[in-house]
Order: C-alpha cells, then structure tokens, then sequence
C-alpha cells in the first residue's frame, strides 16, 4: 500500500506521542497492520530459509539450456523429455520449477505514427450475431472501413465473408465515401491473402487484387497476430459496439445496414476527433474527401464467379440450395454468376437461368418455365411435380398427403385435382381454405373444392340492387293489326 506523508506523519505521532500499540493504529485508521510496523520501521525483514535440495535439481542446467532456446516450450513437453533422461519426479515439481526459470519476455515498445491526409483506409470485420432467414439461422458479420486520418467509417452487414463479398463491400464502400485512400490495411484471413511467407512474399487473392488494381488502390497486411497495427479500425468496431449495437438486435440484413448507416453519418461524423482538437470527424473527413483518389468511370464488377455442373434432375447447387435451368443443359459445365441479390447461370455468353439468391439453406428455388417443359418430356412426372409444387407453394398441404396416405386415397389423383382447384380459385382462396380443410379433418378433395367456393362467394364484392323509379314516365303505343304480323314481307 503507498501512503501519504501525512498518513505516514500521524502514525508515528500516535505511536510516539499518544503511545499507541500497532493493533490499535491499524484499527482507527482502517489500514492493514504490516503498513504501521513498515512506517514505524518495527519488522526486519525474515531470514530466507535456505532452499531444500530437490529431485529436478540435477536438470536445471538441461532444462535452463532448454527455455532459453524455446521459451515458450510447454511444461509438459520439459517433463517428457527430462523423463527420458531419468527423471523420477511428479510433472507438478517440473511445471514449478519451469514457472521459475522460463524467461520473462520484455515488454514490446510501440512506436506511435502518424498518417498522412487520404493515405490509408484500415480494414476489418466483426461477428454481430444470428439472424433467422426463412427458418435458417445465418450468422451476420459486420464489415467495417475507417480512414485512419479523419476517423470517417463505414459498416455493412453481411452474410459472409468470402472474396466476393468482400470486394462488394469495399467497392460500395468507396462509392459511399467518394473516392479511395491509396493503401488499404487488411487482416491474414484467406479471403485477402492466399499464401505469405514473410513481411514481403505475399499472394493476395486474385478477385482482391483485380479489385485494388481497378480502383489504384495498395494493398497491404498487418504483422501475423499484431491486431495493434489496424487499432483505428479496432477502436471504431467497439465504438460501433458499443454505441449502435448495444442493446439493439438486426431483424433483417436491411434493417442492420439502414441501422449502421444513420448511424455513420448521424452520430459517428458529428463526434469530436481523437486527436485534432476543436474539430469533428465530418469536419475532417470534408477536407479529406478532397485527398481521396477519385473512382474510375466503370466500377471493378464483384460478382462470384465459377464453373457448376448440372445435375441429373437439371438442378445447379448453390450455397446449400438448388436453383433450376432448362433440362437440355442436364450434364453440362456451366457458368454461374451471383451477386448478393441475383444468382444466374450462363452456357458460354448466354444466360440460361435467373432467380433471386435465397439466403436461406436446403432450399429448392424452381422456375415453373423449366419444371413445365421438363414435365412435358415426362409422362410419369406430371402427378409428382404438381405434388411437389403444392407442397412448396403451399407447406400445409404436406399434412393433406398424409391425411390422403393414412386413408389409402390415391394421392396422384387428389393432387391432380387439389391443381385443378388452385388454377380455378387462385393462390389465396385455396390456402385460406386449406387452413379450414386441416382443422375440420376432411379428407376427400371435393370438400377442398366446396370449401374454395364458400370461401370466394364470401368475398364477392356486394351487388348493387337497380330498382326502377317509382312514376315512370307515360309513353304512347301505336296499336296493329295482328294479322299483319304474319304477312310474308
């Protein structure tokens, strides 16, 4: 405990004027007693007891030898080699007495910098959490770019973290900011850098690099497990933390990056700098912008690119889901090209295929244009195919099937007619009616059908009754012979 010199004063007055033990002092003054006797220069300190002889002694020598070559060699691994050279004693006596001899290592001295004006961008990425995507659990990351000079930053959310995405991140997120410093200061995940042997022998990833080399951009790496050379981006991930994630949960993917975004330009930009006083981050990432390289005329694309087989049933696989082409393609290496939004397949420098990405798992994504011209060249599949549609469209009418299996209905044929019940009453009716069909335990499709019926009457608009005025207005009427109505004209 340091003390005070006045502490220290009015301990000796009460020990020496008022003649108070040590006990007592410690008591009123609410300090522990070795601090009295230490200002009162009462104890000696003990005599060291001489050390006991102890089994690992005759190894210090190899084991000193041992950690000064390997410093970080693992108790254990001392124990097993000294093991081998006869030692009888308990792996406890060596970690004790590895715990005394490893070197300390010395504290590592920084050296502090500076960063010119538009000169570095510092780049990372954060886990934010799980977010439920049609009944899948994906894990949401947070991709975060600071200026080092200014402190402006910007953050999406995102589902991944591979090279596509990450090019997609960085290429909005110079659109976003007007322009690009000249280096960018990554992590060692393999989405930025393939291979490195040293500070200087590094293969970064080829969509990366075609990325920098559009926007003119340096890349560059930290130090392997030296987080300290990127703190700028560090700190601004647990101010984000902090400030705009604590206590708030992303529903969605859209819902984060609207977030993040109100909150970089509404909050982040309107807080003092660091380091330059009397100004904000928005006052100084203004007089940066004007530093900042400026874009090309036509931005690097980020799509995903790679070669995909069709299968057997026409279907190319995808991020755990299966998307459709046309069943002509079925054996054939294709092309397959996907944004965060759109997933298409190409045959050469053709698109063959379309659909939106599904960022759920285990997902079958059909186009009824492929499934219509395949079952044209199946005869046996047109019942299967429309099962297996309603089953997709309508997840319910799984229960009707085993309803339909339990009872020993031919479920081709109910599933041929349940279709023809969707195409005459349309989406809605029929799931509407479905839900009543379940509840009331009906079985036999023509209730389906009857339950549709009552269910589209009741949302008939209500007619609109015309009666004719009360005092219709008097006409006068020409009377004929009724023979002339049989006279041949």
């Amino acid at each position: 405990m340091t003390t005070s010199a006045e502490l220290e004063a009015e301990i000796r007055r009460l020990h020496n004027a008022e003649h108070w033990p040590v006990g007592t002092i410690a008591r009123q003054m609410s300090i522990h007693g070795d601090v009295v006797r230490r200002v009162l220069q009462l104890t000696a300190p003990p005599p060291s007891a001489p050390r006991r002889a102890s089994i690992v002694d005759d190894y210090t020598p190899f084991i000193t030898d041992l950690l000064h070559q390997w410093p970080t060699l693992r108790a254990t691994r001392v124990f097993d080699m000294v093991c081998e050279r006869g030692y009888l004693g308990s792996v406890r006596t060596i970690r004790t007495h590895v715990a005394e001899l490893r070197p300390t290592r010395p504290r590592e001295a920084w050296l502090r910098t500076s960063t010119l004006i538009g000169e570095q961008s510092q780049i990372d990425w954060a886990f934010v959490g799980y977010v439920e995507v049609d009944g899948t659990k994906r894990a949401m990351w947070m991709f975060v770019i600071v200026l080092s000079w200014s402190r402006a930053s910007w953050a999406e959310m995102c589902f991944s973290m591979d090279a596509a995405t990450v090019a997609r991140s960085l290429v909005r997120a110079a659109e976003a900011l007007g322009g690009v410093t000249r280096t960018w200061l990554f992590d060692n995940p393999k989405t930025i850098v393939i291979e490195r042997n040293g500070p200087d022998i590094i293969r970064f990833h080829p969509l990366l690099l075609s990325t920098t080399t559009a926007l003119n951009v340096q890349p560059k790496l930290c130090a392997p497990r030296r987080p300290q050379e990127k703190g700028k981006v560090e700190r601004a991930i647990r101010y984000m933390r902090d400030r705009a994630l604590s206590g708030w949960t992303p529903t969605t993917i859209k819902d984060g990056n609207e977030h993040l975004r109100r909150f970089c330009t509404d909050i982040a930009m309107k807080r003092p700098h660091p380091t330059i006083d009397g100004r904000t981050v928005g006052e100084c990432f203004a007089e940066e912008k004007l530093r900042l390289l400026p874009l090309p005329a036509h931005l690097p694309p980020t799509d995903d690119v790679r070669s995909v087989v069709v299968d057997k049933t026409a279907f190319v696989r995808f991020d755990c889901n299966d998307y459709s082409v046309p069943h002509t393609l079925v054996g054939k290496t294709l092309t397959l090209v996907t944004s965060d939004t759109v997933v298409r397949v190409v045959d050469v420098d053709v698109a063959v295929a379309s659909h939106p990405r599904c960022w759920a798992r285990k997902n079958v994504i059909e186009d009824a244009r492929h499934r219509a011209a395949l079952i044209a060249h199946k005869c046996g599949a047109k019942d299967t195919k429309r099962r297996e549609q309603l089953q997709h469209r309508f997840p319910a009418f799984t229960k009707v099937i085993e309803r339909w299996l339990d009872e020993n209905r031919n479920v081709g044929s109910a599933s041929s007619k349940a279709w023809k019940i969707v195409e005459r009453y349309g989406d809605q009716v029929f799931a509407a009616a479905l839900v009543v069909f379940i509840e009331r335990g009906l079985v036999d499709p023509s209730a389906l059908e009857s339950l549709c019926e009552e269910i589209r009457r009741r949302r008939l608009p209500a007619t609109i009754k015309a009666s004719p005025p009360s005092h219709p207005s008097d006409r006068d009427v020409v009377p004929h012979a009724l023979e002339s109505y049989d006279e041949p004209t």
